[in-house]
């Protein structure tokens, strides 16, 4: 018997179990209405515990003779208290329904569904769910499957995503700073890796915070150890770095589309792989500004001066001198020398994009690049250039080894509005969230202001973990883009704890409140916070102090921790 078929009957079983022992009702149904329902609550019972009382966010059922319908507690009121103490009110509680399971039989199991198809009606009976429909309800998704914490209604119920989902629908992880979402992300990497050795995720890591996370499972790249070769840009990527803005300089970019064809031309043939390009496409006639074979920024150079020696008018060399200044400047530019700083140019795209994307996996299925203490112009060039590798990767290998780009602090990267940050990073990532599910690309981005990403990017992840969130603009944010209709439960995101969120989309049964599983110690993301009563305790008496500052201010290298 399959394993599917086995986590069907477990399910099953566990259903039919729970019918068996009638479970506690708690009211009747007195209004219905679509997607929600009314529930007066019956007198109230001590016998019950304030565990097994509903609560919101609790999961509620109603049996309704073909299935078992499931709501979710969003509201709970008295809408006329009594004055007299010994008085009874009238309590009232709103259900979201949110799905249902069919009712197992000999020849099918049970099934959960989202959505209802048979509705409640007045004075149904209304019950806690059982331990067992939860357990059999979160387990849906088989073993296909990982755990990441508990379910907060019953913490004796893993709280467990669908991989395929979680992967190929994308996933966006937002809260506020504090709440753990570099924590969960960190979880949830780990519980997927443990059971599928072989993955390939890429974290883009602005704040140097994952780098003992995943201890031999990573393999971790900043500028020092990062060869990123400049002919590796596409066009646009070339000209924001040269011109960021594109302000006035409209000829010496028409100049330098009309001499980088020419450049990659005059290096065709330096290696085997160019070599044979160069025969498949007629000797370069299909070479483009975007085709990535390499260059030489000096045959840029040679080429404009050869130009300018053959215009005698001073008016037409001003581009060509202009341009000449540009290049010369950025390619000695120390911000850059992980791109320009090689002494020779060698066709090393496939051995790049094999430790990059960690194929072969070697034991280490995730690379991280750090991005701390990086100027933000340099920081976007590399995720731009990271992610729109992942896709074309994707498309050319059609998917045969699947990608997971992780963007933390995503906002910075595809802002919403259009006029700002990095325009080639933004359609990069846009790309990937549209249609990174064809071609084996998936998108995680980490987030502590919805209202700063870019909406396109938030309302394809299908999957959203949203943990406590303060700003109400975000909130309304986030209730935009939330798949299903379950926003009632976003009302709990200013009083969420610690590591606790509302999982929400494709990668989770249903919508529910969890809580993720706490990390060891030593995997921990390191999250760098200055303590100004530590700082001011003592004086600063090393005079040296300030020259290493300003001397690795002026080489553009991170504040390292022992100066």
């Amino acid at each position: 018997m399959s394993q599917a078929a086995l986590d069907n009957v477990t399910a099953a079983d566990k259903l039919r179990a729970a019918a068996q022992r009638r479970k506690t009702r708690i009211g009747e149904v007195v209004s219905v209405n679509g997607s929600h329902a009314l529930v007066m609550l019956d007198e109230d019972r001590p016998d019950l515990d304030r565990v097994h009382r509903p609560q919101l966010g609790a999961i509620l059922s109603i049996d309704t003779g073909t299935c078992i319908v499931l709501g979710l507690v969003s509201a709970m009121s008295v809408p006329a208290p009594s004055l007299d103490s010994g008085g009874k009110d009238l309590r009232i509680i709103e259900l979201e329904l949110i799905g249902e399971f069919t009712k197992p039989t000999q020849k099918t199991p049970a099934r959960f569904r989202r959505g209802v198809s048979t509705y409640p009606t007045l004075h149904d009976e209304v019950q806690l769910a059982a331990r067992e429909e939860l357990a059999a309800l979160f387990a849906a998704n088989g073993s296909a499957s990982v755990r990441i914490g508990v379910v907060k209604q019953d913490i004796a119920i893993p709280a467990t995503v669908s991989v395929n989902d979680l992967f190929s629908r994308h996933c966006a992880i937002l809260g506020t700073t504090g709440a753990g979402k570099s924590c969960a992300i960190t979880l949830m990497l780990q519980a997927v890796l443990q059971r599928y050795h072989h993955g390939h995720i890429v974290i883009l890591d602005p704040h140097n915070e994952y780098s003992h996370c995943f201890g031999s499972d990573a393999v971790v790249f900043d500028t020092s150890s990062l060869t990123l070769p400049y002919w590796m840009l596409t066009f646009d990527e070339l000209v924001e770095i040269l011109y960021p803005g594109r302000v006035n300089c409209a000829e010496e970019i028409e100049i330098l589309g009309d001499l980088i064809p020419v450049a990659k031309k005059m290096n065709l043939g330096a290696s085997a792989s160019t070599a044979k390009l160069m025969a498949e496409r007629r000797e370069g006639s299909n070479i483009t500004v975007d085709t990535p074979v390499p260059f030489r920024i000096s045959e840029l150079l040679t080429l404009i001066d050869k130009t300018l020696g053959s215009l005698e008018n001073a008016r037409a060399t001003g581009p060509y001198k202009r341009l000449r200044a540009r290049l010369h400047g950025i390619s000695q530019d120390a911000r850059y020398a992980f791109m320009f700083g090689g002494l020779t140019v060698q066709d090393t795209m496939a051995e790049f994009l094999g430790q990059l994307f960690r194929i072969p996996v070697e034991g280490s299925p995730i690379s991280i690049i750090e991005l701390g203490g990086l100027p933000v112009e340099v920081a976007q060039v590399i995720v731009s250039v990271v992610t729109r590798l992942a896709f074309e990767f994707g498309l050319w290998s059609h998917g045969a080894a699947p990608i997971a780009i992780v963007v933390e602090d995503a906002h910075r990267y595809a802002p919403a509005k259009e006029n700002v940050g990095f325009a080639p990073t933004r359609k990069a990532l846009v790309r990937i969230a549209k249609e990174g599910r064809k071609v084996g690309v998936s998108l995680w981005v980490a987030s502590q202001r919805p209202t700063e990403l870019d909406a396109t990017i938030l309302s394809q992840c299908n999957t959203i973990f949203a943990m406590r969130l303060a700003n109400q603009a975000d909130q309304e944010a986030l209730r935009a883009a939330v798949p299903d209709a379950s926003t009632s439960l976003l009302a709990c995101l200013p009083s969420l704890g610690l590591g606790e969120a509302i999982a929400v989309g494709e990668g989770v049964p249903l919508p529910t409140r969890i809580r993720f599983d706490a990390l060891p110690r030593e995997s921990v993301p390191r999250s760098l916070t200055a303590s100004f009563t530590d700082g001011w305790s003592v004086d600063v008496d090393d005079k040296a102090f300030i020259s290493r500052i300003v001397e690795q201010w002026r080489a553009q290298k991170l504040l390292l921790p022992d100066v």
